[in-house]
């Protein structure tokens, strides 16, 4: 399998992971109400997959600087997934928009090195 078949399945995970984040995000922001927990796995779920699949590239075929770059701000990113889903929003607790802004951040940034990845 290419470097680039990976690395385009990988975008596609993450940009359908980043779909479902920008709803929850619009939910979270919209209301004074936590997105439904179904949403955060699935979320969660495609995420670890594009990141399982990128490791996978990494530690196999190689990637590029920018590519480990990508990975690197996905893996903070993914951890601050986990702690806001474990942290806040297992406890039904509402989620902190800094903390929720903070990993979309991350996570955009890190998409944006990956596509660059992707692309080059």
């Amino acid at each position: 399998m290419s470097i680039q078949i990976l690395l385009w399945t990988t975008v596609v995970l993450f940009a359908i992971a980043a779909a479902g984040g920008l709803i929850m995000a619009g939910i979270r922001i919209s209301s004074e109400s936590n997105p439904p927990a179904w949403l955060a796995m699935l979320h969660g779920l495609l995420a670890a997959a594009g990141l399982t699949l990128l490791l996978f590239a990494a530690f196999t075929v190689g990637i590029s600087s920018t590519g480990v770059w990508a990975l690197v701000l996905l893996i903070i990113a993914a951890l601050g997934g986990v702690f806001l889903n474990l942290g806040y929003q297992e406890k039904r607790n509402l989620l902190p928009k800094p903390l929720m802004y903070v990993h979309a951040l991350i996570a955009v940034v890190g998409f944006i090195l990956l596509i660059i990845a992707a692309i080059g």
